[in-house]
């Protein structure tokens, strides 16, 4: 009856809209579950002759008439023949048994947040991430073709997408990324990733280069992460817990509770860890809520809570003597200082969507976020802490254009953040080995940072074939520094209001047939100083510092052959990036950033995944994914020593990801390997990291106890091989006091999980 309902409305719509323009003739084409579908193809005589909107609509063109024999295509559906015999029918199209992970992709829930970047974009869906440990995310994350994350640790992760990151010691910056939405990136560019459970994403975007103008124009690009909802009616109940090598026990508990009106996803993550390394223990919980509701037909309200805390001891970089003959060793002084850092991270976000008309709508989030962090360090300790406030508004209107529909997207980003932070003295040398201790206050300061951005983008269908995306991006960024340490003549407080800039973008797309097309993309980007880099370390602030700009291009091509069942992508690109900001190290930990040149980035990028359905209960699923990079510094000379052509440092020349996976009836076997070209790492290019295979294997079975209950079991080996490598390098070390410079972050030797999940819906 619900069904007949939903189909009712869609179809008076039609014909209200049909009213309004009688000279086309219209169907809908929708999904088994009656939901629309956008940009199926509609082909008549093996011409592409329309395509449907966001609604599922298509429109005839004006020289055909009724009755027709018309194909439907679309990559994530089975393909189907119709005769198309009267005005508003109704068409419905089922969606593709072989193509698993991209159907996933497709069918998300109402809360999830997409790009609406025209060009194609990378997906890591909830069944890749699956396929992993359920630990952390870096290994799904590394599958993706430009992009590469060195992890020194669970808590310290450097993501880097076409080389841009590659140059920020600690941490990740010059990427920005939402969660739900909400924007999870601090006001000078800082994102951390670790604190959400991978256990509880539903899809990850990924969008390389400065494309996403609704989304900042950053340099190296745009990160979404999407959290789980409520798919199906009633109430559920999960448990999944894993236990593995190094003392590894996590486990996870939600609770999902949905009707006509409300959904409710509420969970819980617990996650411990003894660690492969001498001070390398992590402790971590986090509490997650996600719930949406449906005031009426036009207007929905969601709400969205992460609050996560844990300590992590820091055993940090090592030499190479250590790293080759005891890389489970920590550095002296870190382990002398018993390092660690304790940190708490909050996110709240209120997000309220309504529907002016058929044409017209917004969304409109109010977000709050704070992270307390305290980290004691050998030469100091740190205690900081950042409040942030926002708000971000998208109005969404589509109208016709050369009789098809287009659309334009624009809105607003309002985002401040204050950071305060104080180092103290630490005296763990006299502190009879039990490791750190406070001391005397040797700074206290705070950093009030204010982002406006504006933007707008619109896409415009200019033939069947050709869809074109124009965007802009319009930013303001000034950071206040006040000194709370010092007074009068000593005192630092300073204020630093940067230029704005007008980013703009352009995108296109030309669709050779149904299951081709090319693509260009010609985008300008930007990215402003981190906080070491706008400070010097006496704390004053650097007057001449400014931020990275730079010109992205971009050609590639996307297909699918064998009835959908091979998919294609490939992508060149050129990115130029000027006023390069370089940290240049000036004592143990210390650094000072300049704009000291210009690098050039190429880089070739290919994809390949193959859906094979060798009988009815066994599938076979084997991908490539390739980065080839051709990353330079093209102008770049620091304290007179010109190093212009050199490879850009922390960039390996080659990432080739490839796995299979084997599904039959309730049995599934994920063979995954990832290869690691070599590496500079200095900008010398005198010292390189060698180039690493990794493997790893993971085996789920699943199945049903009761009628009600689920169960599944799974057990994973990582590093199979047990290769001994570097999991992260940190740049450009040197060594004071005559010791060894700590350039190497031990990856772990082999490793084993295994674990218990199960699911009850009452």
């Amino acid at each position: 009856m619900k069904s007949l309902k939903i189909q009712a409305v869609m179809i008076f719509m039609t014909v209200f809209f049909n009213l309004l323009n009688a000279q086309n003739t219209t169907g809908i084409v929708t999904s088994e579950q009656n939901i629309p579908i956008s940009d199926v193809s509609v082909i008549f005589e093996n011409s592409l002759i329309s395509k449907t909107d966001s609604k599922g609509v298509f429109v005839l063109p004006n020289n055909l008439t009724l009755p027709i024999d018309i194909q439907l295509e679309h990559p994530k559906y089975q393909p189907g023949s119709f005769r198309f015999s009267e005005a508003n029918q109704l068409f419905t199209l089922k969606e593709n048994p072989g193509i698993e992970e991209l159907s996933t992709v497709v069918v998300m829930a109402s809360s999830e947040i997409k790009s609406e970047v025209l060009l194609p974009t990378s997906f890591v869906t909830s069944e890749a991430i699956a396929q992993q440990s359920p630990v952390a995310l870096v290994d799904a994350l590394n599958q993706t073709a430009g992009a590469y994350i060195q992890s020194g640790a669970i808590n310290t992760n450097r993501i880097t997408i076409r080389g841009v990151g590659s140059r920020t010691l600690y941490g990740t910056n010059k990427i920005k990324a939402y969660f739900n939405g909400i924007p999870i990136t601090n006001g000078v560019g800082e994102t951390a990733l670790d604190v959400y459970d991978p256990e509880d994403l539903q899809s990850i975007e990924i969008i390389k280069g400065p494309k996403a103008t609704l989304y900042g124009t950053n340099l190296g690009g745009t990160i979404l992460l999407n959290s789980k909802n409520t798919k199906s009616p009633g109430f559920s109940f999960k448990n999944n817990t894993s236990v593995g090598s190094f003392g590894m026990f996590k486990n996870s508990i939600s609770t999902d509770y949905s009707d006509k009106n409300i959904t409710i996803h509420l969970a819980y993550d617990h996650l411990e860890l003894d660690g492969f390394r001498d001070n390398g223990g992590y402790n971590r919980n986090s509490y997650f809520l996600n719930s949406s509701y449906q005031i009426n037909e036009n207007t929905q309200l969601s709400l969205v809570l992460n609050h996560t805390n844990y300590q992590a001891q820091i055993p940090s970089s090592i030499g190479k003597t250590d790293y080759l003959e005891q890389p489970s060793k920590a550095a002296f002084t870190w382990a002398k200082a018993k390092g660690y850092e304790a940190d708490k991270q909050n996110l709240a976000g209120v997000s309220l969507k309504h529907k002016f008309s058929d044409t017209f709508e917004n969304t409109t989030s109010i977000f709050y976020t704070y992270s307390d962090h305290y980290e004691p360090r050998p030469f100091n300790i740190l205690d900081e802490s950042t409040e942030g406030v926002g708000l971000r508004s998208v109005f969404t209107n589509t109208f016709d254009f050369l009789e098809k529909r287009a659309k334009w997207d624009f809105g607003t980003e309002v985002f401040k953040d204050d950071y305060q932070w104080k180092t103290i003295e630490n005296l763990y040398a006299s502190n009879n080995g039990m490791g750190s201790l406070e001391g005397e206050l040797l700074s206290e300061n705070q950093e009030k940072r204010n982002n406006l951005n504006l933007f707008s983008s619109v896409t415009l269908p200019v033939s069947d074939k050709l869809n074109l995306q124009f965007g802009v991006n319009f930013n303001k960024t000034s950071y206040d520094f006040k000194d709370q340490f010092n007074s009068a003549e000593a005192d630092k407080s300073a204020t630093r209001n940067f230029d704005p800039i007008i980013a703009p973008n352009v995108n296109v797309s030309y669709h050779l047939n149904p299951q081709q097309q090319l693509f260009a993309n010609v985008s300008y980007g930007f990215n402003y100083p981190s906080l070491e880099e706008t400070l010097t370390p006496d704390g004053v602030i650097n007057p001449e510092i400014s931020p990275e700009k730079g010109y992205n291009y971009e050609l590639g091509t996307e297909a699918y052959f064998f009835g959908k069942r091979l998919h294609v992508f490939s992508s060149y690109y050129i990115l130029d990036i000027k006023d390069l900001l370089v940290a240049q190290r000036v004592g143990d930990d210390q650094y000072i950033g300049r704009n000291a040149g210009r690098t050039l980035h190429k880089g070739l990028e290919i994809a390949t995944d193959y859906k094979i359905q060798v009988t009815e209960a066994l599938s076979v699923s084997p991908f490539i994914n390739a980065s080839f990079n051709w990353h330079r510094f093209k102008e770049f000379i620091n304290e007179d020593i010109d190093y212009s052509g050199n490879d850009l440092t922390g960039v390996p020349n080659v990432t080739l990801a490839s796995g299979i996976a084997f599904k039959m009836n309730q049995l599934s076997l994920f063979v995954n390997h990832l290869y690691v070209g070599e590496m500079p790492m200095n900008d010398a290019n005198s010292l390189y990291r060698d180039a690493y295979n990794l493997l790893n294997v993971k085996l789920n079975y699943g199945g049903q106890l009761f009628k009600k209950i689920g169960y599944q079991l799974h057990f994973g080996v990582n590093n199979l091989a047990d290769t001994t490598y570097a999991s992260s390098i940190l740049i450009n070390a040197t060594g004071f006091n005559n010791s060894e410079p700590r350039y190497y972050y031990p990856g772990n030797p082999r490793h084993y999980y295994g674990g218990l999940s199960i699911d009850y819906r009452f």
